[in-house]
């Protein structure tokens, strides 16, 4: 996910749901509450990661399932920390957060932050 956008990409989730089972096993509801998921999503990510092989289900007493990442899903979260690392995602450059360019909130009144791009007066 790059810094300047509040929303989370396919590959920030999949990354936080790996992280996750890379500690140890996990359920459902755990997943979910740890990354803030609905349950429509939960099931949607978890499901599809299982087909593609990155986590496996286990199956407990009760008929409870629970997950846990497999060597590839390992894999691919390495590669993932790799990458954001390298784009270093987290450090927010300061022209990205001076007032009015934030990309979370409207702009005041003009595109720009007063002082960027200073206007011109108009000339009749």
């Amino acid at each position: 996910m790059l810094p300047f956008d509040n929303r989370r990409t396919a590959i920030r989730i999949v990354s936080e749901i790996l992280g996750i089972l890379r500690l140890g096993e996990a359920g459902k509801t755990e997943v979910m509450y740890t990354v803030k998921l609905s349950y429509h999503q939960t099931q949607t990510y978890l499901g599809w990661l299982y087909e593609i092989g990155l986590i496996r289900q286990i199956v407990g007493k009760g008929d409870t399932t629970r997950y846990r990442i497999t060597s590839n899903g390992l894999e691919l979260l390495g590669k993932i920390e790799q990458i954001q690392e390298m784009l270093r995602v987290d450090e927010v450059p300061a022209i990205l957060t001076a007032p009015g360019l934030a990309f979370d909130e409207e702009p005041k009144h003009h595109s720009t932050p007063q002082g960027y791009f200073p206007r011109r007066p108009i000339r009749s």
